[in-house]
Order: structure tokens, then C-alpha cells, then sequence
């Protein structure tokens, strides 16, 4: 008898639970504090939703294996006030599409990585992205779910010397004792969990 089961994730699932905390973070994001600065350093609040809803866009795409391009992002913002209620369903066609059977299985992308990994990828953008949000719009910490850090943990160790390379993430941050996983995480992809 298994005495130590140990629930194993679809990406679909941990996109479906980091989605949940995306929502209200989307929702909540007042028209006052698109040009407030975020700990992305390159991006302020109106450019990382920008950023994000293309990640979310592209990355159903390569779901179903079709080749994504991040080439031009648009300003989806500007179309409208109604951009938080298109983002949030764009979150759920994420959901959805990942979701599928065999979205996991084979390879995906230009890079022909482990589809599994690539459905990481955007359940890293989902959470830190957001709470990137979070913190530049001065709304609560959305946090993470345990089994969403535990993807992403391995995600980041697996990506983390190309992404720096790339300048995708940035340099470590020291992490402070008694941090949280999630707190870690944040610092391996180069911010500070503390930024205000």
C-alpha cells in the first residue's frame, strides 16, 4: 500500500489554480496605475499586461503545437476598457487548451522543448507576472498555490542558466532566511520579493 500518495499535476490544472489567483489581481487594476512602475524593471503596469496577455495568447498556441509569435506585442489595452474581462478569458482558453489530452506529450516551439516544460513557462509568466501586477498596483500579495511552486521550482532550475543568457530573468536576489518557497522562486528569477 502507497502510504506517501503524491498527487501529480496536469499543467492544465496548475494553470487552472494560478488562473484563479490571476483573476481578481487582472480585475483589480485601475486605469490610475497603468504607467506605475513594476519590478520588471523594463515594463510599467499598462507594457507588462501588454506583455502578458500576448504570453497568454501565444502560449495557447503552443498547446496545440501551432508555432507562436512573440515577435510584436499589441497594445491591448488601448482597445478598451473591457481588456481586463478579455484577459481573464484569454486565461481560461490557457486553461482549456493545456488542459487537453496529449497537450503534455511530445515537443513544442521553435526550440522543439518537452511540451510539458513549455506549459511551465507559462505557468511561470501566469504567476510571477501577476504578481508583478499585484505588487505595482498596490493590491494583495495573490501568492501561489504549493503544488504551482513545486512546478515552477523545477521549471526555473531547468531554464534558469539560458533564460539569464537571454536576459529573460535576471540575476538572483539573496533570499532571506525563513522565505517562503514562493519567496525563493521570486529571487531565483531575479526580484525581490520585498519590492515596493
Amino acid at each position: 500500500m502507497d502510504t506517501n500518495p503524491v498527487k501529480t499535476y496536469g499543467i492544465g490544472e496548475l494553470l487552472g489554480m494560478a488562473r484563479e489567483r490571476a483573476t481578481p489581481v487582472v480585475r483589480g487594476i485601475s486605469d490610475a496605475t497603468l504607467s506605475a512602475p513594476t519590478p520588471c524593471a523594463e515594463y510599467d503596469v499598462k507594457a507588462l499586461v501588454n506583455h502578458l496577455f500576448q504570453v497568454i495568447v501565444q502560449f495557447q498556441r503552443l498547446a496545440v503545437k501551432e508555432a507562436s509569435d512573440f515577435g510584436e506585442t499589441p497594445d491591448r489595452v488601448a482597445e478598451g476598457p473591457e481588456w481586463r474581462e478579455r484577459l481573464v478569458d484569454e486565461a481560461d482558453r490557457l486553461v482549456t487548451v493545456w488542459s487537453a489530452p496529449g497537450a503534455e506529450e511530445g515537443t513544442t516551439g521553435g526550440m522543439n522543448m518537452p511540451a510539458r516544460l513549455v506549459g511551465s513557462m507559462a505557468l511561470l509568466d501566469l504567476t510571477v507576472h501577476v504578481w508583478d501586477l499585484a505588487r505595482a498596483t498596490g493590491q494583495e500579495d495573490p501568492g501561489a498555490d504549493e503544488a504551482v511552486v513545486a512546478e515552477l521550482a523545477r521549471a526555473v532550475a531547468e531554464l534558469a542558466p539560458t533564460a539569464r543568457k537571454m536576459g529573460v530573468f535576471g540575476e538572483p536576489v539573496p533570499e532571506a532566511e525563513g522565505a517562503s518557497a514562493f519567496e525563493r522562486l521570486l529571487a531565483r528569477t531575479g526580484r525581490n520579493p520585498h519590492w515596493q
